[in-house]
């Protein structure tokens, strides 16, 4: 029989541990606490306007919103784990400008929480353009981005663990191993630090145990996914995922006649062989899901999920929010 002492212990122990908030931030950037915990992750396109088609009216000006006020509508939307940005994966020099205001917003609006222990509420990743087609090209690109304030980079179309590599040198500072310049720009401002000490905080996880940038790599045509294996290899990957959208229409044909078929069972074959390599290297795996799928796709294994803006992503959010009892 256990002395009483010992099982008062053990009593105020599992006491202290129910009371204790299963998903308590320690990191600045609270994607990272979540993964490390096995934890889903739930994320959210940016708010945007509404574009109009070619031969459309116009917008009316006043429906029209402002970078910081784009910020604000998605810094009040409490449920997303982090805001995602995908603009600058086509005219990077376009949109740039524009995405830079809607960070400066974010950071200006509070999406750092200041104290003890800051974290940003809304921490934000943005897409790249793809790296093989000119890698000095993309290196540069990611640092500006970085110098921003974000704590993510999604690399597009990937293809090789060779291209991967590339990516993620770029994201880390020379002194880290990496090919990152020393220039940091508003980033330190951002996340509430000296340039010195944004230097050291600034690398990747899990390469670096203390790092607080993360990594998504996106494989999304038929040479990506005859290398998943390879890729989902690379040391420094944070979340792999099947680009579903573009493999949509990989995974599509048009005959003489113009009529388009798709291939349902080769899609998702491709998705699946993705989710395969990452449970075989453990590398969390993504999908870009909405209300109707959500579910299906958490319990196959897929982990992190980016969605769509809007009442259903608000509700895709709910359903895994509620599917995985956070």
């Amino acid at each position: 029989m256990r002395p009483c002492w010992m099982l008062s212990a053990a009593a105020m122990a599992v006491s202290l541990s129910a009371v204790s908030p299963l998903h308590a931030q320690t990191r600045l950037n609270p994607v990272i606490d979540l993964i490390a915990k096995k934890q889903p992750v739930f994320g959210l396109y940016g708010p945007a306007n509404r574009r109009t088609r070619p031969g459309q009216p116009a917008l009316p000006a006043d429906s029209m919103k402002s970078p910081a006020q784009l910020a604000a509508v998605a810094l009040g939307y409490k449920q997303a784990d982090y805001i995602f940005d995908g603009s600058m994966e086509g005219d990077f020099d376009a949109a740039l400008p524009q995405f830079a205001a809607f960070a400066k917003g974010m950071g200006d609006q509070g999406a750092l929480q200041k104290g003890k222990a800051p974290r940003f509420t809304h921490p934000i990743f943005v897409k790249t353009h793809e790296i093989a087609p000119d890698p000095a090209l993309a290196a540069k690109r990611i640092g500006q981005q970085l110098n921003l304030g974000v704590t993510g980079i999604v690399f597009v179309g990937v293809e090789s663990a060779e291209e991967l590599k590339q990516g993620l040198a770029a994201m880390r500072f020379k002194a880290q191993g990496g090919t990152r310049s020393d220039d940091v720009g508003d980033a330190p401002a951002m996340w509430g630090m000296t340039p010195a000490d944004y230097r050291a905080k600034a690398d990747l996880w899990p390469l670096n145990t203390k790092g607080e940038l993360y990594n998504f790599t996106i494989v999304e045509s038929k040479t990506g996914l005859a290398k998943v294996r390879e890729i989902a290899a690379v040391k420094g990957v944070g979340v792999l995922f099947p680009g579903a959208g573009t493999l949509r229409g990989v995974f599509s044909t048009t005959d003489a006649a113009g009529k388009r078929t798709f291939d349902e069972a080769g899609w998702e074959a491709a998705i699946q062989s993705v989710l395969s390599a990452c449970k075989e290297f453990n590398v969390p795996c993504g999908y870009p899901a909405g209300a109707a799928d959500i579910e299906m796709r958490m319990k196959q294994g897929f982990s992190v999920f980016v969605i769509g803006w809007g009442e259903p992503g608000f509700k895709a959010v709910e359903i895994g929010r509620g599917v995985s009892g956070r």
